[in-house]
């Protein structure tokens, strides 16, 4: 266990609006440290008919399958891994590896004794599968989660006492269970890598928007996810947030849940995905179809989209999101179009991707490679065998000219 430096609760709030010392950041946060572009994904061009694997794609990029749900991921058509992909592959992100390549994870939104928990595969540096394995079991419903510049993956469980586990991408140390970012019914997670805060959705109706304050760094420059502070967002009329602890992080049955610990706090309907970058952490709320922006610095909350206003409203069913290099927001839809969305930094939006005729499934994990060079993403329910949405998940590769804009 690494050694911690501990913090007094005054310290803790201090460091809600200074921060303590800069982590080191991973280079597959792309859409932290990199240059935005002046290119926008909004302009890549109409999507494409649909192509074998019934994915609709802007010309230039295509598609293949990299793993399915009960089946062993495959090296090749005779080289198979041991691990059977996980059923209902959820949220997602990827990570570099010392030799070239990187591990794509996911997690796994179903019951414990169904596998629940998180996956992973291992890429080469050619992009070839070189392993898939499990790094999280024993959990349930798994949705979202959120990755962290140390190179760990934090699994959220959507569930009413929900928790949040911290996994090795390599599957090589054993998942931790995190109590100090609360028990909810969890969504996703981002970690702030300047100010060293955590920021958490929760799926309810009336949920909350948190943010966590840790104790200390450890010694290997990781947060500690285990004592600090967890506080809910109220939100004024101008958007500024003021943040209110929460009384009792971990409340059992029969305890008043969080959400409901703090009544002068702000209800979001139904949180869903959440992301950092440069210094502005962006989240999704599915009953309202809108999408969230907080400016870190100036701890105001806007709305970057929303469905009932938007002069273009393709974008509905509001999910998981990720951001690109270049700074462009892609959100999935759980349902809507089964669409992979694009919100440009005017505010401008573009399908990126649609997949058809799995108009019952969901898009989740969407996940850029650390090159930026490839776009990762599952359907929740779809199948290659039998065709519609009524499977257990399929897991998508997207490549194409996405570096044309990352950067300047």
């Amino acid at each position: 266990m690494s050694q911690k430096t501990t913090l007094s609760r005054r310290d803790l709030l201090k460091q809600g609006s200074r921060g303590l010392a800069v982590l080191a950041v991973g280079p597959s946060l792309l859409a932290i440290s990199q240059p935005l572009s002046a290119r926008t994904l909004t302009e890549v061009g109409p999507l494409q008919a649909p192509d074998s694997n019934g994915i609709r794609l802007p010309q230039g990029f295509s598609s293949r399958i990299v793993a399915a749900a009960g089946q062993r991921v495959r090296r090749s058509f005779w080289n198979r891994t041991r691990y059977h992909w996980h059923s209902y592959p959820d949220g997602g992100a990827t990570f570099a590896t010392d030799d070239g390549g990187w591990v794509y994870v996911s997690n796994s939104e179903t019951i414990s004794l169904l596998g629940g928990g998180a996956g992973a595969i291992r890429f080469h540096a050619d992009g070839s599968v070189n392993d898939a394995y499990r790094i999280l079991g024993g959990t349930n419903l798994n949705c979202a989660g959120g990755l962290t510049p140390w190179h760990t993956w934090l699994s959220c469980e959507e569930t009413d006492f929900g928790r949040v586990y911290e996994c090795d991408p390599l599957g090589q140390k054993a998942a931790q269970l995190r109590r100090g970012l609360g028990y909810f019914k969890h969504e996703a997670a981002a970690v702030d890598p300047v100010f060293n805060m955590v920021y958490l959705t929760e799926d309810e109706g009336d949920g909350r928007f948190y943010r966590f304050i840790p104790a200390g760094v450890n010694q290997d420059g990781s947060l500690n996810l285990d004592e600090g502070v967890l506080q809910a967002a109220a939100v004024d009329e101008q958007g500024y947030v003021s943040w209110l602890d929460v009384p009792n992080p971990n409340p059992r049955l029969l305890q008043t849940p969080t959400r409901e610990q703090l009544p002068q706090s702000t209800a979001f309907d139904g949180g869903e995905g959440c992301w950092y970058s440069h210094g502005q952490v962006y989240f999704t709320t599915k009953g309202d179809n809108k999408v969230w922006q907080l400016d870190t610095n100036l701890n105001q909350l806007t709305v970057i989209y929303d469905a009932a206003t938007a002069a273009n409203p393709i974008l509905t069913g509001v999910d998981n999101l990720t951001v690109s290099g270049g700074g462009d927001v892609l959100v999935a839809e759980d349902g809507g179009d089964m669409q992979i969305v694009v919100i440009d930094k005017q505010g401008e939006v573009a399908p990126l991707i649609q997949v058809t005729g799995q108009d019952d499934s969901e898009i989740t994990g969407p996940a850029f490679s650390p090159d930026g060079t490839r776009l990762y993403f599952s359907s929740q329910r779809g199948s290659d065998l039998f065709g519609g949405g009524n499977g257990f998940g399929i897991t998508y590769e997207i490549t194409g000219p996405f570096a044309d804009f990352m950067t300047l």
